[in-house]
């Protein structure tokens, strides 16, 4: 009875020739371009998460005082609202397309621009990757100034005692 019942099963398990089917044959172009189609469609879905994720800032001195410092973090630079906002004001009162035309700098061919003041040779040596490559672009201006700082000073929070 047990051997009825085992060969019963496979009977009901295999395949009737009937039923058989060849075998599907799959090309490796066929599944790298599958592969291809997934991978692009998990890329766009990523994108799209980070889009939605990603904080939106006002087009401000608030804003772009907060997106630098966003930025700051991520590359190790070091900061606080209160130092880059303390300086900003001293240097530009805010206005991100202030330009310096009379001192030493000025004079020599080089003003220094934005919201904290930077010439164009400092802000191409300590800009940041990822801000625009701009003098006058707020959050590329204040990045570039706080990564000079720390280098020079430790943090753009301990500029004040330097002059």
């Amino acid at each position: 009875m047990c051997a009825a019942g085992a060969a019963a099963l496979a009977l009901t398990l295999a395949p009737s020739p009937a039923q058989a089917a060849e075998p599907a044959t799959v090309s490796a172009a066929g599944v790298f371009a599958q592969a291809d189609v997934i991978a692009k469609k998990a890329d766009k879905a990523e994108k799209a998460e980070k889009a939605r994720k990603a904080p939106s800032y006002p087009d401000n001195l608030d804003g772009w005082i907060r997106e630098a410092l966003d930025i700051m973090k991520a590359k190790g630079i070091p900061g606080t609202y209160e130092g880059l906002h303390r300086n900003i004001m001293r240097e530009s009162g805010g206005d991100p397309d202030a330009a310096n035309g009379w001192d030493i700098n000025a004079q020599n061919g080089t003003p220094s621009k934005g919201l904290l003041q930077v010439i164009q040779p400092t802000f191409d040596a300590y800009h940041v990757a990822g801000t625009p490559k701009d003098l006058t672009d707020p959050v590329a201006n204040i990045t570039a100034a706080a990564n000079y700082a720390a280098d020079k000073y430790g943090s753009i929070d301990n500029v004040d005692s330097a002059y």
